[in-house]
């Protein structure tokens, strides 16, 4: 009988979340960057690109968090006599 597949282990779910963080707040800033160079409205377009990135990072790392914890509690437990 073939097994099921595993789900993610933790420290590649955590990891997951740290690098869409960064990734988020990363890309608003190179945004916020082109915005300053383009349109000469420096630092505006980076102060904004940077504060977009961090809201949206924290929005979907507080989301994806609140999941792990939802599945972590409601995934059935193993007892001694299940082996």
């Amino acid at each position: 009988m073939p097994e099921e597949p595993k789900p993610r282990t933790n420290l590649a779910r955590l990891s997951g979340i740290g690098f869409e963080l960064v990734a988020a707040v990363v890309g608003f800033t190179l945004v916020g960057l082109w915005v300053d160079r383009h349109y000469g409205v420096s630092p505006w377009g980076v102060l904004i690109g940077l504060a977009l990135g961090l809201v949206g990072g924290m929005y979907n790392l507080i989301r994806q968090s609140l999941l792990a914890t939802r599945e972590a509690g409601s995934a059935p437990k193993k007892t001694d006599r299940e082996g």
